[in-house]
């Protein structure tokens, strides 16, 4: 067993910075699915909401973020999220990170705009942000002699009190974790278990998310017993760039935000009709238009122009894009970029406080994994990444404050028992492909109850498939990831099923209109 003060499951802006403010503080396990740099931060190109310009100002980011929300955002999440930003931003800057400035000789930071937000408000590193974020964190990290990082492992359980058959209340006394390289289970103990996973965008046939998010920490939690919420609002980004050869590559929103256009096949700029800030609407509506044109048209994308603008900037603004396309044949300076929506970000997750408290002692969440009530039913962009600085903090402040004593409970060992090793692992991939199919057909920008009452019932036989075949046969990370897809998607057919209007990123065309009887009212799950 190994044994830690603090274990988290997870290596994004999240879990990085919670380990920066623990590790003082005690021996601390990052455990993460591939190389510590790959997370979905690592693929954030847009940037970091934050109030710094003059004509800014916290109530205007606060009301920005609550009109993206549709009515479901906490208010004073939102604002507190709002105003202690400015604060975690600076550290971040002090740990080495370079955001993008006007080149005047003032060191003013080159503020972007995005969808949703009435203000430039979005600091960046040109269009590699995350990239640049997760570089400054993990050379920090580096420094750290408290900090142990086990790469290439992959979290199959949270351990409970309850689980292991203790009364009173239900602790997280640690996780079992599966290691690639050995194909063994190992057990990590720890008072106090960060969940830093990331997002489920690999429940989709289609997604900007890297091949890790698969949705671990909610199906874990799910199963630990903490509380689950909302998981029927799941961002679909407008914008992935639509070629037969590129694996889900994002066109930053702010492409958007410095003029680009969309049009149809045809040129026509079908936004316009669509809502007041045109091609700068929020995501959701942004999203929908698309997918209506497409279906209006039969076309199988949109466009996406921005060819009015100097070459130049456009190539020293994004040239992360810029190279990118070039290499699929495509000039951005001289031609429009094919797009298509996919899925980006859920809004829900597993329930925390602002501290990222859950209802289980000694579990936290931050990050995409939680639901704090900042996103409500759509998230205002480049609004994930100073949640997950602020709330990383706050949990780290909180776990700091109130540190449990070690359990005194003996974790078992991992044991297979008579299960052996995988006969047909066709039934596995088929699973896989099935589910990201049935949810991409049945449970993507635009639902009805009758292709969510059919999910329900595919997801419901798959799941029996898929529990047959883990108890019997010996674990890999292909059949965990199956079996977490498997259950974040039954979670979110089940809130879809469980809110009876649109509202946000959740459209019904069974309930086109939202109900204000559902304003601030959440879909909560509890195994």
């Amino acid at each position: 067993m190994k044994q830690f003060d603090f274990l988290i499951l997870g290596s994004g802006i999240a879990g990085l910075s919670f380990a920066l403010k623990a590790a003082p503080h005690g021996r601390v396990a990052i455990v993460t699915k591939k190389n510590r740099a790959e997370s979905n931060t690592n693929y954030a190109q847009g940037g970091i909401a934050s109030v710094t310009g003059k004509d800014d100002s916290f109530e205007l980011h606060v009301r920005d973020t609550l009109e993206a929300g549709a009515g479901l955002c906490k208010e004073q999440v939102v604002r507190t999220i709002v105003e202690e930003g400015p604060a975690r931003i600076h550290e971040l800057i002090e740990l080495g990170m370079k955001f993008s400035e006007i080149e005047n000789g003032t060191h003013q930071l080159d503020l972007g705009r995005e969808g949703g937000h009435s203000r430039r408000r979005i600091l960046h590193a040109k269009d590699m942000t995350g990239r640049e974020i997760e570089s400054a964190l993990l050379n920090a990290i580096s420094k750290q002699p408290n900090i142990s990082i086990f790469e290439n492992h992959l979290a199959i359980d949270l351990v409970t009190s309850q689980k292991l058959g203790y009364v009173g209340e239900n602790r997280c006394l640690g996780a079992y974790v599966f290691d690639k390289k050995s194909n063994c289970v190992e057990t990590f103990s720890a008072p106090v278990t960060l969940l830093a996973t990331g997002g489920c965008g690999k429940v989709y046939l289609y997604t900007t998310n890297p091949d890790i998010a698969t949705g671990d920490g909610v199906a874990m939690a799910y199963r630990a017993g903490a509380s689950i919420a909302n998981m029927e609002f799941v961002q679909f980004h407008p914008t992935c760039l639509y070629h037969p050869k590129a694996k889900s590559f994002l066109i930053s929103e702010a492409v958007r935000g410095e003029g680009g256009i969309l049009k149809n096949l045809e040129g026509g700029q079908f936004m316009d009709g669509a809502h007041p800030m045109k091609s700068l609407a929020p995501r959701d509506i942004v999203a929908r238009a698309i997918d209506s044109e497409m279906k209006k048209t039969g076309a199988d994308h949109v466009l996406l122009d921005i060819t009015h603008k100097p070459a130049k900037f456009i190539i020293e603004r994004f040239p992360n894009i810029y190279q990118t396309c070039l290499g699929y044949g495509i000039d951005i300076t001289k031609e429009p970029i094919p797009v298509v929506p996919a899925a980006h970000y859920q809004c829900g997750g597993v329930v925390t406080n602002l501290n990222g408290e859950t209802d289980i002692a000694g579990l936290y969440a931050v990050g995409e994994v939680s639901c704090t009530g900042l996103h409500g039913a759509n998230r205002l962009a480049s609004n994930s990444l100073l949640e997950a600085l602020v709330c990383a903090h706050r949990a780290a402040e909180k776990a700091l404050k109130q540190r449990p004593p070690a359990a005194g409970i003996s974790i078992p060992s991992w044991h297979s028992g008579n299960a052996t090793n995988a006969d047909e692992l066709v039934v596995v991939s088929h699973n896989w492909d099935e589910i990201r199919r049935l949810m991409w057909d049945y449970v993507g920008i635009v639902r009805t109850t009758k292709r969510l009452e059919r999910a329900t019932k595919r997801i419901a036989n798959l799941q029996e498939e898929i529990r047959e075949y883990y108890w019997n046969f010996i674990v890999t990370s292909d059949l965990l990831e199956l079996r977490n897809i498997a259950t974040v998607a039954e979670l979110i057919v089940h809130c879809a099923l469980l809110r009876p209007e649109s509202r946000g990123l959740n459209y019904n065309l069974d309930f086109p209109a939202a109900n204000p009887e559902w304003a601030q009212r959440d879909t909560i799950l509890r195994r």
